[in-house]
């Protein structure tokens, strides 16, 4: 898509042509980032979010929105408000969501040699440091998913280098599960548990009551949806409740909690402090 340059800039061209193909553009400047915004838009008086990640609702006619500035408009591209931009852009950037891409960016020779290893072959583009890899199909962008790798597609611009080689395929189930948060495994916890208040005498009448008290606290985490510290908080209470003061209950009880509640994502220290709350809120 290589053009002759004209008094607007070597770059109108290049980003005329993406936008005919229906692929987002926008002028990048040196050091491969954004046009800041433009004095109406200037500390985002025009309701956009901070580090013009997201668009605000003004009708700003400037290039001053990073990615979410990309149009394939020509009218836009070709306006007198864009025209400094592109005489003064270093590069062109392009909106890979908005062109129905994603852009895999692996930034040096381990993270190509990991994708060669793992990943279906696709179009691939040379960078300075390494190689984009696209794919058909959209997801959510994400930054370091591994070393040397990160995804760009909604959300995010990339820098135009060309057109690279090889035949552009579907989005493979490798590439979007590298943005799954995978569950922090359990670590060893140390709590408390409170000393017997009834002189070691259980009230309960067999260790089985317990043992499924303890299941089904288990499970009440395991099936949170939402509201997780919430979840671990109360059932830590229900739990201490029922079975804090008679002095059956274990650390080996405890650890099985905490380790459900890091199963959920929640750290060793939000599970110490949701036990402690609920041993302070029960004065044990």
């Amino acid at each position: 898509m290589t053009q002759p340059t004209d008094i607007r800039g070597e770059h109108l061209p290049t980003a005329l042509s993406l936008a005919a193909a229906g692929v987002p553009v926008l002028p990048l400047r040196a050091g491969k980032v954004p046009f800041g915004n433009c004095p109406t838009c200037a500390k985002n008086a025009c309701g956009g979010r901070p580090n013009m990640k997201t668009p605000g609702p003004c009708a700003c006619p400037h290039p001053c929105h990073g990615w979410a500035a990309a149009t394939t408009d020509h009218r836009a591209i070709n306006s007198p408000t864009w025209q400094r931009a592109w005489r003064e852009a270093a590069g062109v950037a392009y909106h890979p969501g908005g062109a129905g891409l994603i852009v895999v960016d692996l930034d040096d020779a381990e993270a190509i040699a990991w994708a060669r290893a793992n990943l279906p072959a696709t179009r691939a583009v040379s960078t300075a440091r390494g190689e984009h890899w696209l794919y058909r199909g959209v997801m959510q962008s994400a930054n370091r998913v591994r070393p040397g790798v990160d995804i760009k597609s909604t959300m995010a611009y990339a820098r135009w280098l060309g057109p690279g080689t090889g035949t552009v395929t579907a989005l493979p189930d490798a590439v979007r599960g590298l943005t799954v948060k995978q569950p922090a495994p359990a670590r060893p916890v140390v709590v408390t548990v409170p000393a017997s208040v009834g002189g070691g005498a259980c009230p309960h009448r067999t260790p089985t009551y317990l043992d499924r008290g303890i299941a089904m606290a288990e499970q009440r985490i395991t099936e949170a949806r939402e509201a997780v510290h919430a979840t671990v908080y109360r059932t830590f209470l229900a739990v201490l409740s029922t079975h804090g003061r008679c002095g059956c209950l274990t650390d080996a009880h405890a650890a099985r909690l905490f380790t459900a509640a890091q199963a959920k994502g929640e750290s060793p220290r939000h599970c110490t402090d949701a036990w402690t709350n609920a041993l302070t809120t029960l004065g044990l």
